[in-house]
């Protein structure tokens, strides 16, 4: 539960919480000019690093000790560990503790790993977990690869526009597939001291495969893949696997990271390890180096705890709080701004990657998410800095309105054949690939969605862009997906609440009128979902149950994504929006920021969650400035 912050009544007023958050903003800024909160996942990083330093044999004692204070650490009351705060204990994530643990000498009859061990089993246990976990389990010998979906490395000759090549996948699916098709292809294991029996149930999986059915089609498929990888003779495995690896290899970005995040990353470097890489290896060297920066050590009561951030958001966080100044009234010519926009302008993608697969006649621009990926700008991220660099008077005006060109040019081109637009490739949409046993496990294609289409409206209205067919496509694509409630699912922030919040900003933004239908069935939705409080919240059980949908604690975060709709609805004023600037005002930490350990960021609807540390920041600083801005 939120903290209400002990500070006299008199002085919990909108103007003094504003400067209160934008003096820790501007703390918290980088020397070089970046910001970065902590993008805080759950504990499978940590248990999939141990098990991959494991493998390799260079699994250290004080990592071990350390991350496994860590997980520890994390286990609910109930002895399971979830993929969220607050939320349902998770049967993979659970099964991944225990065996880490284990790793770490912990006792299966210890009363944690029995309250654990009880949950695994009671929902399935091994047999129940998703295919992530049991390819985990099979390169100790815990698992049987016989019984792991079959992914050839032959999959990377199909052309792009043959059905399931692999740039039919998400960026992040594909940079992880590929890897994989080696791993599993090797079947490596290296036995571990320890079995996994606590955790069998000992039922066999029902296999009823209808071949008229996606589910008994592609069943059989990989029954005949699992053949044809016994044939003594496969005249392009040899072939395919090199070009694995050289596809690979081209994908590594300067930090020595695969697509800035862990599954990719972890798994080239399992892959180029099983091909004979050593260590020393440059690209091997570069990744573990790379891979050290995303570790963060932390001093508890408990002793020092190690955990591993899936990703880095330095890009992301940057534009974010910059906007967030901006709309607090911070001159466009402070030198925080300044410091930033310098910054972000050396950050520009000038390269051609993946996406231009789909767009290949667009030249390059925008960009990434994280510190190094070249290979992967987003449309998201190119948006929201966009929008944040506009604003800011930088001395180099050339320079910045050069970026700026070369950014809006890709995001026109990056634009679906649908009118919406997805984060990373235009037209990745194809729902064959959805339908693979392997994928069981988070989203793997990246088609438009409501909250990067309407970034992408929004900074196209911000340039001047409003009459040009990309931006009325946008517009309509927008009107199109509102939900029969008022609201718009919010694909990468938890979840109506975070769509809700971008797209009705973005609709006023290029024309929409605060009068329209569309936007007065938005603001009814919002004010059904304020809570008592005055506060706004969303459950990320809402991706998987509707009955959440709308609903939960109170954050700081959410409720700044409610204000920012209303208010750029013209509801300031009303009492919907005055009861929820008061709770972020009654509700703010004495240095200025807020409490959340709630999870409101989103990496896979239903699967995986983040926490965003700026989010409780620069959100508020944002909706306070723009009501602020009207008084």
């Amino acid at each position: 539960m939120t903290q209400i912050a002990e500070t006299p009544s008199a002085l919990r007023n909108p103007a003094d919480t504003l400067a209160r958050a934008v003096a820790h903003l501007k703390g918290l800024q980088e020397d070089g000019g970046w910001w970065k909160g902590e993008l805080e996942t759950n504990v499978t990083m940590d248990a999939e690093d141990l098990l991959l330093r494991e493998f390799l044999g260079i699994r250290t004692a004080t990592e071990t000790e350390e991350a496994a204070r860590w997980i520890r650490s994390q286990q609910r009351a109930d002895g399971t560990w979830a993929t969220f705060y607050g939320g349902p204990g998770d049967l993979s994530t659970t099964v991944e503790a225990w065996v880490a643990l284990r790793l770490a000498g912990d006792s299966p009859a210890a009363p944690h790993m029995r309250s654990a061990q009880k949950f695994v089993l009671a929902n399935g246990g091994l047999e129940a977990t998703r295919v992530f976990t049991r390819i985990w389990l099979a390169l100790f010998g815990l698992w049987s690869w016989d019984e792991l979906p079959n992914m050839p490395p032959e999959l990377i000759f199909l052309p792009s526009w043959f059905p399931l090549n692999v740039y039919d996948w998400g960026c992040w699916a594909r940079q992880t597939v590929v890897p994989l098709t080696i791993v599993a292809t090797l079947r490596p294991v290296r036995p571990m001291a320890f079995g996994v029996d606590e955790l069998r149930t000992g039922k066999r999986a029902r296999t009823n495969l209808k071949p008229w059915t996606w589910a008994g089609a592609f069943g059989y498929l990989d029954k005949a893949l699992h053949t044809y990888a016994k044939l003594p003779v496969k005249p392009m495995r040899g072939l395919a696997m090199r070009q694995a690896a050289e596809w690979i290899l081209a994908r590594q970005e300067a930090d020595g990271s695969w697509g800035g995040i862990q599954p990719p990353w972890v798994y080239s470097l399992l892959a180029l390890h099983l091909l004979g890489y050593s260590f020393e290896h440059p690209a091997v060297k570069a990744g573990f180096e790379g891979l050290d920066g995303f570790i963060i050590r932390e001093e508890t009561p408990d002793g020092v705890v190690r955990r591993l951030e899936a990703c880095q958001s330095p890009v992301w966080d940057t534009g974010l709080a910059m906007t967030a100044l901006h709309d607090a009234g911070v001159p466009a010519d402070d030198p925080t701004l300044l410091k930033a926009a310098d910054w972000l302008l050396g950050e520009e993608i000038r390269v051609t990657g993946d996406w231009a697969v789909k767009r290949p006649t667009t030249p390059p621009g925008g960009w990434a998410f994280e510190f190094a990926n070249d290979v992967y700008p987003d449309t998201d991220d190119t948006a929201e800095i966009v929008l944040a660099l506009r604003r800011t008077a930088y001395p180099d005006r050339p320079r910045l309105k050069e970026a700026v060109d070369r950014a809006t040019i890709w995001l026109r081109g990056m634009q679906s054949s649908d009118g919406g637009w997805g984060a990373f490739d235009a037209d990745n949409t194809r729902t064959l690939t959805t339908k693979l046993p392997f994928c069981d496990f988070g989203a793997v294609i990246d088609p438009p969605s409501a909250d990067v289409t309407a970034h992408v409206v929004e900074m196209l209205a911000a340039e001047g862009l409003t009459g040009t067919r990309e931006c009325r496509r946008g517009v309509q694509w927008l009107l199109d997906a509102q939900e029969d409630n008022g609201s718009w699912f919010g694909r990468w922030g938890a979840n109506h609440l975070y769509g809700t919040g971008a797209v009705v900003p973005a609709l006023v933004a290029a024309g929409v009128s605060p009068a329209d239908p569309v936007i007065r069935r938005a603001v009814a939705w919002l004010a059904r979902c304020q809570n008592p409080d005055g506060g706004w919240g969303e459950d990320l059980r809402s991706y998987r149950d509707p009955a959440w949908i709308g609903k939960g604690d109170s954050t700081a975060s959410q409720t700044a994504w409610a204000l920012l709709a209303l208010l750029a609805a013209g509801e300031r004023g009303s009492s919907t929006v005055e009861r929820g600037v008061r709770w972020l005002a009654e509700t703010q930490r004495p240095d200025g920021t807020w409490d959340e350990p709630q999870f409101t960021g989103t990496g896979f609807p239903g699967d995986f969650y983040i926490n965003y540390h700026l989010y409780r920041l620069v959100f508020p600083v944002s909706a306070l400035g723009r009501y602020l801005e009207g008084s």
